[in-house]
């Protein structure tokens, strides 16, 4: 098989425990995808996951596997501090990179990637696109299901307060707006189809990790559209959507950690508030198995181009002002 056609190769860029335990797995079943290296700086760490998954090169260096002639794509799931250093490097040997979320500490930082994006394709993980269920909420919501889309809200919490843990650790991009705020800014944009004017947002620190273990705020949308959210990471285990109509509303009961081998639900309420809602069952997929997929024809389907850049950046933008907020005590522009 010529190359033209043959699967892309990947490279996993650490050995990060969502890489091993969500993305890795899904990759391996995914079409047009082969895993062909893995990295750590722990070449004992990159041989333990190389055998446990079958594959076949395994390095004890990052710039070893971005050297790999053999590598088409790279997945960095690296700390939140090191996704732009490394994206940066994998672009600048040539390599395309799915990232994971957030893309990075701010968008000023994110910004140096405008260097590769016209050279290889990068993209932000965020898998939950590609899931039945929000292509469902979307395809409803755009079909006048509940009306005119006016509010939602998400929240999403879980309990970790593991000091070792990287998502306690605040020099490395740790807390909860920057780990599950950021699905929050997400999903204002894809219900409404567009980006906040203005935001605010209060936090609660922890006070040994100085992270943000408790994170809530406000996107205004402009014409009476607006998402409220609530984000912790010392919560109880906790997620929903709920996109509020002028003559109905959506919710999604598992909108972010939707298992792969479990049909999801979307629950639909119309204007006859006082009749059950209609339950709509989406198959089961592995949202990180077609988030693969869908790279993969990106990167086939033609030249790179800043567009995933562009989204990466305006999503970043808002989760800064939100940020600002914590300071001002205001409204916020992104």
């Amino acid at each position: 098989m010529s190359r033209e056609h043959a699967p892309l190769r990947w490279g996993i860029l650490s050995t990060a425990d969502i890489a091993r335990r969500k993305v890795l797995p899904a990759m391996l079943r995914a079409e047009g995808v082969e895993v062909v290296a893995v990295a750590s700086r722990q070449a004992q760490a990159a041989r333990d996951m190389a055998a446990e998954f079958g594959i076949a090169r395994a390095w004890g260096s990052y710039e070893e596997l971005l050297a790999d002639p053999g590598v088409d794509v790279i997945y960095n799931p690296l700390p939140n501090d090191l996704h732009v250093p490394w994206t940066l490097a994998a672009a600048r040997a040539g390599k395309h990179v799915l990232c994971e979320k957030p893309m990075s500490l701010d968008a000023a930082e994110l910004e140096a990637l405008r260097e590769v994006c016209g050279h290889v394709h990068l993209r932000e993980a965020f898998m939950v696109e590609f899931h039945p269920q929000w292509v469902a909420l979307r395809e409803l919501a755009a079909a006048g299901e509940i009306g005119e889309p006016l509010n939602a809200q998400v929240q999403f919490s879980y309990f970790n307060d593991d000091p070792g843990n990287i998502r306690n650790q605040a020099r490395s991009g740790g807390g909860a707006l920057y780990d599950i705020g950021c699905y929050a800014v997400f999903a204002g944009e894809w219900c409404f189809g567009a980006q906040p004017r203005r935001v605010i947002a209060s936090f609660d620190r922890d006070p040994a990790f100085g992270t943000d273990r408790h994170a809530a705020g406000l996107l205004d949308f402009g014409a009476g559209r607006s998402l409220a959210f609530a984000v912790s990471t010392q919560s109880a285990r906790r997620q929903s959507l709920q996109l509020v109509g002028s003559r109905g509303s959506l919710h999604m009961p598992l909108p972010f950690n939707a298992l792969p081998d479990v049909p999801c639900v979307l629950e639909v309420q119309g204007a006859a508030q006082d009749a059950q809602p209609r339950r709509i069952e989406l198959p089961a997929v592995d949202q990180y198995g077609l988030q693969a997929e869908a790279f993969v024809r990106q990167i086939r389907g033609g030249p790179p181009g800043a567009a995933c850049l562009e989204q990466a950046l305006a999503r970043m933008r808002v989760l800064d002002a939100l940020r600002r907020s914590e300071s001002s005590g205001r409204f916020e522009t992104p």
